[in-house]
């Protein structure tokens, strides 16, 4: 028969990259091949991200055609994955009831056997809580040179702003031979860089049993031979561990950079966000790396227009940058999103001051970003 062909979309973050990468792997080995542009595809796979605003209509408004498609009587698959589906459920099939699949990203690594149901007449929802699987099949990855490896799923953390914890579910951390594994495959096929990837990583371990640390895992995974380089993404500045910077300083293959949401200048903010951390405990962890690795890069993520944020609030965060210099900061205005308890509070902050406050914080981490690039000049590496 013909080839059967797949469409792969993904929005968002790069642990939503990594499941699409591990999910295109699932359906090659079915058979499958990606649809070339303007070539029809049997299967199409929307991963979604629910962190922005308006994240639910522009899922919506991708479906159309190809809901349209199947009503016109065209034999395809159609499989809304990542944040969203969880999120929504099967509300999603209340609005577009042509689709075949709803499923979560803790079931990513299952979308094979779940297919199967679907070729089978079946329409699915996949949301509930359930185990990781380690996947056999191999990622479809984008680069030949840098690869996303997860060690660490879900997050345990309740931060009134945020959708992950319900959308990716309780903390699940990979076994470490499983890593070590996956990286040693990875530089076997040529590989030089790896990202390991967690909502939260530092938390990495502490429900295995026995418990383990993240510092032992950087450890053990940085030390695969023939690996150039490796980092990792995203660290909580209430679990960040000094032995965490020891093994960045004395692991070779570790990029001494550091990416740390502060999210708030603000004490009181940062209370009402739920961070668990105060500005001056940020500064501290800032201090150890510096002290221990000055020319290290630190990155981070912040809000701006937080419900209730004041100006003299807002002038804290811009205070914390100017102490710290970041080389790069991901900036995002506050929007609320569903299920939680930020986006029902009746202190919402004008759109009109979000925006401005967005447009001061971007100028000024723009500068931080040019300051820091200068170091560079004139140095060989």
């Amino acid at each position: 028969g013909a080839q059967l062909r797949y469409s792969m979309d993904s929005m968002g973050c790069q642990m939503n990259t990594a499941d699409a990468e591990r999910m295109e792997g699932q359906l090659r080995s079915l058979g499958f091949a990606r649809a070339e542009e303007g070539t029809p595809a049997q299967v199409v796979v929307l991963n979604t991200c629910s962190i922005r605003e308006h994240a639910e209509a522009k899922v919506y408004s991708y479906l159309g055609p190809h809901a349209a498609r199947k009503r016109a009587g065209e034999d395809l698959a159609i499989v809304v994955a990542g944040c969203v589906a969880q999120q929504e459920g099967e509300a999603l099939l209340r609005r577009v009831p042509e689709i075949d699949m709803v499923m979560g990203p803790q079931y990513a690594n299952r979308l094979g056997d779940l297919l199967e149901g679907v070729f089978n007449g079946n329409q699915i929802v996949a949301t509930a809580p359930t185990h990781i699987m380690e996947d056999p099949t191999q990622p479809q990855r984008s680069s030949t040179v840098c690869a996303w490896v997860n060690v660490i799923y879900g997050c345990n953390e309740r931060c009134t702003y945020c959708v992950v914890p319900t959308t990716r579910g309780s903390e699940q951390s990979r076994p470490r031979d499983a890593v070590r594994a996956e990286i040693e495959a990875l530089v076997a096929e040529g590989y030089r860089e790896v990202t390991l990837l967690g909502q939260n990583i530092d938390s990495w371990g502490s429900d295995l049993s026995p418990k383990q640390s993240f510092a032992d895992l950087l450890r053990d995974v940085g030390g695969v031979d023939g690996l150039a380089r490796m980092r990792f993404v995203t660290s909580h500045p209430r679990y960040m561990s000094p032995r965490v910077i020891d093994a960045v300083a004395e692991v070779p293959a570790l990029c001494p950079m550091f990416h740390i949401p502060f999210q708030s200048g603000d004490d009181g903010i940062l209370r009402d966000m739920g961070r668990g951390h105060t500005a001056a405990r940020y500064r501290e962890i800032v201090h150890n790396i510096r002290t221990r690795l000055p020319d290290a890069a630190i990155t981070a993520d912040a809000i701006v227009g937080f419900p209730g944020e004041t100006e003299e609030q807002f002038e804290n965060t811009l205070q914390l940058m100017r102490d710290v210099r970041f080389d790069q900061i991901n900036t995002a205005a506050y929007s609320p999103r569903p299920h939680t308890p930020a986006a029902v509070w009746g202190d919402q902050v004008e759109e009109g001051v979000k925006k401005e406050r967005l447009r001061r914080i971007n100028e000024l981490a723009a500068e931080h970003a040019l300051e820091r690039r200068q170091r560079y000049l004139g140095r060989v590496e």
